[in-house]
Parts: structure tokens; C-alpha cells; sequence
């Protein structure tokens, strides 16, 4: 495997391009210290402005969004955090969302979870990724809410291409376009209309995971952007500013190297598994090489480290074990592993 010559990132994440042998998020860090951020944040207060300071947050509860609307509310922004409602939602996930409406004016959305759970399955059959329906809805509904609430002016966090690596120019996106969305946006190169159809799926069904045709939508008065791309950004700095403000964190498994991530979905510990399985990388080696580039620990600790916990299998997940996780989404363990195989491009040692 080949890995990147400053963090531990390995060249088989897709798209992932290395120059002299560094990765695309470490060739991304070094142009960071160049962008006048000061500038980047008159450009934010200019646009909140334009849109009299009405901004709607796609959020999970999470430090990232909690950052996100405390942040824009400082700014003077009058803050609408969406949460829409992910796949198994846990216990410490459902506080935080709650502890977010301390903050911010919130609205909460839940597709039918018959349907979602279905989705769940046939993403991790199909595709090797039973968070599928969830991403779909990450980059539609908030589009669809807007339109209802008519709130033209929508904040997603990080531009994830920036801060973890993506093709060539995309980490200088500042808007979430149509085409970033379809390309980017996690979909495994499946559309919602693919699942029509499938085990009795109808259009209907599908309605929450597309954006409908709007004269908002194609005059372009409905847009959203990247705050990271407004603000330097770092997850660190988020995770701290949430937790003081009653934010509860800890450690959901032991693949992960963060305590303070993707604490609201019992499956995410079976996503990132499967990113394992297929690229041979898992999220803490995304978290663990952040960090090696912002200098907290050095890139011979995080290898062992990542050689010694990355890919690990997922027995529980936030104190959920795997079986209870996958009976939520019909899936027997007899069959998990039949999948679990049919997507296997690694083996951890």
C-alpha cells in the first residue's frame, strides 16, 4: 500500500491523486496558511446580509453543526438548524440534537423508516454502503426544506474535498452545486429513481431523497455553500466549542481515533468498516492523518496506530452491538458476512 509521505492516507481512496507524494488533503493544508481568512469572513457577513441574515443549517446535533449555528449566530445570523433524521439514531445522538435547541430555532425531519431501513439494506447489498439513503437525504432535503421555509440561503460545513482530499480544483469550491452534489455528494454512483421499483419501492417512496424541480431551485435563488470555505477549519476547534456548550462526546468504537465524531448513527461503525473492506482505509485513519498534519502526533506513532486499530470489526458501535444494528435493517449475521465478502478488497492483519 502506498501512503502518503507526510500522514498515513493511502492512494487507493478514490480520487485520490498524489503529487511528489503527498496526498491531496496534505498538498491542500500547505495552501491554507495562504488564503486571507479575514477577507473569506467579510465575504460571509456580505453574503449573510444579501439574504438578511436568514441561513438554514443542515445539522446532526453534532460538533460540527453545533459549531456551525453558534458560529453564524455570533455573526448576527438568524440560525434554522435542520436535522434530518438519520438511519438509527442512538441515545447520546438524540441529547445532542436536543441540547442544539438551546441554541438555534431547530426543525427535524423524518422520512418514512420502513422505507429508509430498506434503503439501508439494499445500499449495503448493492454498493457496500448502508448509510446510502442517508447521504441522499443530507444533499436533498435540506434543498426541499428551504423551498418550504423559503430560506434561500443554506450552510453545509466543511468542504470535505479540502480537508480530506478530493479530484484536482474541487477543494476550492465555496457553493454545493447540482453537479458537486451528483458527483461528490456520496452516492455511490446510484440515484434515488434507481430504487424504484425495487421490492415494491415506489416514486412516491422516493419523493425524500430528490429535490423537486422549483422556480427557486432553477432561477438560482436557493444556494449553499461551504462555511469551511469562509472560515479555516478544524474539527478540533468545533469539538471544543460544542462540548462547552453541553455537548456530550465519547469514543464509539475502537476503529475510530477521534471521541467526538459521528456519535448520532449506530451505523456508522459498519459504513466505515466497509470503506475498509473496499479502499483500505477506515475513519480513523482519516482522523488520525489530520491530525498528523496539524503536528499532534507524529507520522510513525499514527501508522502503528493505524496499522494496529484501522479496520477493525465493528462488534458494537456506540455501546449498540452489530446484531441489533443490523436487525433494525432486516439483515441476519448469516447474511452480513455473505456481504461482508462479496465487497472484501482487504484484509487486516
Amino acid at each position: 500500500m502506498n501512503r502518503c509521505k507526510r500522514c498515513v492516507m493511502p492512494d487507493s481512496r478514490p480520487d485520490h491523486v498524489f503529487v511528489d507524494g503527498l496526498c491531496p488533503a496534505c498538498v491542500n493544508y500547505k495552501t491554507k496558511h495562504d488564503i486571507d481568512w479575514e477577507e473569506r469572513k467579510r465575504s460571509l457577513h456580505r453574503l449573510l446580509d444579501a439574504h438578511n441574515g436568514e441561513v438554514l443549517v443542515p445539522s446532526s446535533g453534532q460538533k460540527d453543526s453545533t459549531y456551525q449555528c453558534l458560529a453564524l449566530r455570533e455573526m448576527g445570523a438568524h440560525v434554522t438548524a435542520l436535522t434530518v433524521r438519520t438511519c438509527h439514531l442512538t441515545d447520546m445522538g438524540r441529547k445532542n440534537i436536543d441540547n442544539l435547541a438551546k441554541y438555534v430555532r431547530t426543525v427535524e425531519f423524518t422520512p418514512d423508516m420502513t422505507v429508509r431501513a430498506k434503503l439501508n439494506r439494499l445500499g449495503l447489498e448493492l454498493v457496500g454502503d448502508i448509510s446510502l439513503p442517508e447521504h441522499m437525504a443530507i444533499f436533498t432535503t435540506p434543498f426541499r426544506m428551504a423551498i418550504e421555509l423559503e430560506n434561500p440561503l443554506i450552510m453545509y460545513g466543511e468542504n470535505s474535498q479540502m480537508e480530506y482530499g478530493g479530484p484536482v480544483g474541487t477543494e476550492a469550491a465555496s457553493q454545493l452545486t447540482k453537479r458537486w452534489r451528483s458527483e461528490l455528494g456520496g452516492f455511490c454512483g446510484m440515484r434515488p429513481s434507481d430504487f424504484i421499483g425495487i421490492e415494491g419501492i415506489t416514486r412516491q417512496d422516493m419523493d425524500d431523497y430528490e429535490i423537486p424541480t422549483s422556480e427557486a431551485l432553477e432561477d438560482s435563488r436557493i444556494k449553499a455553500y461551504f462555511l469551511g470555505h469562509f472560515v479555516c477549519w478544524d474539527s478540533h476547534v468545533n469539538a471544543k466549542v460544542a462540548k462547552e456548550h453541553g455537548m456530550l462526546q465519547q469514543k464509539p468504537c475502537d476503529a475510530n481515533w477521534w471521541e467526538h465524531e459521528n456519535l448520532d448513527n449506530a451505523q456508522t461503525g459498519l459504513h466505515d468498516y466497509f470503506m475498509y473492506l473496499k479502499y483500505g482505509y477506515g475513519r480513523g485513519c482519516n482522523q488520525i492523518s489530520i491530525d498528523v498534519r496539524n503536528g499532534v502526533v507524529s507520522r510513525d506513532f499514527a501508522l502503528d496506530w493505524v496499522n494496529e486499530n484501522d479496520g477493525k470489526y465493528p462488534d458494537r458501535y456506540m455501546d449498540i452491538p452489530i446484531a441489533d444494528i443490523l436487525c433494525n435493517v432486516g439483515i441476519t449475521m448469516k447474511d452480513f458476512h455473505a456481504i461482508e465478502e462479496s465487497f472484501r478488497c482487504w484484509q487486516n492483519e
